[in-house]
């Protein structure tokens, strides 16, 4: 090998290494472009959402429902209202007067978000794919099942599903609740009314023998008449997931709402007291037969939460 072409081949080797030491230095150069944005904090999505700005936040609530949503001596009270405050102090509306409790029967609540009645609803609100192609939701927050309470004097006679069924028997539920449907799923014919309280009043008033809802809300009846009615274990369908209901045009406050559920839900999981335990422990807990737990909720961002703290406006 002559020393011209010794050099020319040493001349195209160092061309190659150059070459590929660009071709390197650019992909790394690529992929730290390609490192992904940072991520969104609490507060810019507080900016993204309908809300920002308001004097107070208008929250959706039941006002008949014992340990549920009640309005007792003008103070609003029980499991639901207490979650509602304590997603309404994460949101930066701490304490009532930043509040408008906004009362809302079954069928209500599905209109009252989509006309801007309500930014939020914390009403014994199952989550279902019918009701999630007209609202969104953030949650659960709670899980339950539907029931049956029955008079005491039935509580022999009244047993299972096909009881229900029996003609001489009048089940009583409220209109626009799963329960009217899972009960005409099952053939059981029912009376429908605008609240379940009215089913309770109609049972001692004897006008109906049986009512039919989610748990949660039965147990709050059965605390006003601990003597007068019994709780019949006879679940028929699935497990209701219990949401907060939210605008489906306002995906940023769906996102902040299941950010601050899933705070609770950590403290919780890590031993610690949680605004959801502290909730359950005053109102429901007592009632209820089984012992709950704040469950995982769905579909949850990752957010920066500056100093663990809601912004102060």
């Amino acid at each position: 090998m002559s020393d011209v072409t010794a050099r020319h081949r040493l001349r195209s080797v160092a061309t190659t290494l150059a070459v590929a030491l660009t071709l390197t230095l650019a992909a790394a150069a690529g992929c730290d472009n390609r490192k992904d944005p940072p991520l969104p904090s609490v507060l810019d999505k507080l900016r993204e959402s309908h809300i920002d700005g308001q004097p107070k936040i208008k929250i959706g609530v039941a006002t008949t429902e014992p340990l549920m949503g009640e309005l007792r001596n003008g103070v609003h009270g029980g499991f639901d209202v207490e979650i509602a405050r304590y997603l309404a102090a994460f949101l930066g509306f701490a304490g009532d007067q930043r509040i408008e409790w906004v009362s809302l029967a079954t069928e209500d609540r599905i209109p009252a978000l989509q006309g801007g009645v309500v930014d939020l609803v914390v009403s014994s609100f199952s989550m279902t794919e019918e009701r999630e192609k007209l609202v969104s939701f953030a949650g659960p927050y709670f899980v339950t099942t539907q029931e049956v309470m029955v008079p005491v004097r039935l509580k022999n006679r009244i047993r299972t599903i096909e009881d229900l069924r029996r003609p001489e028997y009048r089940i009583c539920t409220s209109g626009g609740s799963t329960t009217e449907a899972e009960l005409e799923k099952h053939d059981v014919k029912a009376y429908v009314v605008k609240e379940v309280g009215d089913c309770v009043r109609g049972i001692r008033e004897g006008r109906y023998d049986a009512v039919s809802t989610d748990e949660t809300i039965l147990a709050g009846f059965l605390s006003l008449y601990p003597k007068e009615f019994e709780i019949v274990d006879m679940p028929f369908g699935t497990s209701e997931l219990l949401g907060v209901g939210v605008p489906i045009g306002d995906p940023a406050l769906r996102d902040l709402v299941a950010f601050a559920l899933q705070k609770s839900y950590l403290q919780g999981r890590s031993g610690l007291s949680s605004p959801w335990l502290t909730a359950y422990n005053r109102t429901l807990g007592p009632w209820l037969k089984a012992d709950k737990s704040q469950p995982q909720p769905l579909n949850v961002p990752k957010l920066v939460d500056f100093d663990d703290k809601a912004p102060v406006r």
